[in-house]
């Protein structure tokens, strides 16, 4: 059965989608942690990050970059922190979260409630600061 990433990926499920390519997608998390929260994952369906090849690990993480820098451009942040759990979701996933402090990257933290126009808003601003 698919992951509900692959399922975004497939867009059987709806998202806020950031950035596409042929190997890897990136979308805002619907429970985010702070504005701009965004999950990066490779279309593969694999389980554990470590389990991808070094290669599209490594690629994952340039294109996880790219993203992160257009996060930054576009939600006022000191950073943009990086995380992996990798227990919530059987699909390898990066979480790219932007941060003033440490605090902001506490997973037990109450999650932000924020509406449909914001989370459109917050994802058209970080498209438009893609490089």
């Amino acid at each position: 059965m698919a992951t509900i990433f692959s399922r975004i990926i497939a867009g059987e499920i709806p998202c806020y989608k950031i950035a596409e390519d042929d190997r890897f997608f990136a979308f805002l998390d619907i429970n985010p942690m702070t504005k701009g929260h965004t999950l990066v994952i490779p279309k593969v369906e694999v389980d554990y990050l470590f389990d991808l090849n070094d290669s599209t690990l490594s690629d994952m993480m340039l294109f996880s970059k790219k993203t992160a820098l257009a996060i930054e451009k576009s939600v006022s942040c000191l950073r943009v922190g990086v995380a992996v759990i990798g227990l919530e979701v059987p699909h390898a996933h990066i979480h790219l979260i932007p941060i003033n402090k440490e605090s902001d990257m506490n997973f037990k933290n109450p999650k932000l409630k924020l509406s449909a126009d914001e989370m459109s808003d917050i994802a058209t601003s970080i498209r438009k600061n893609l490089e």
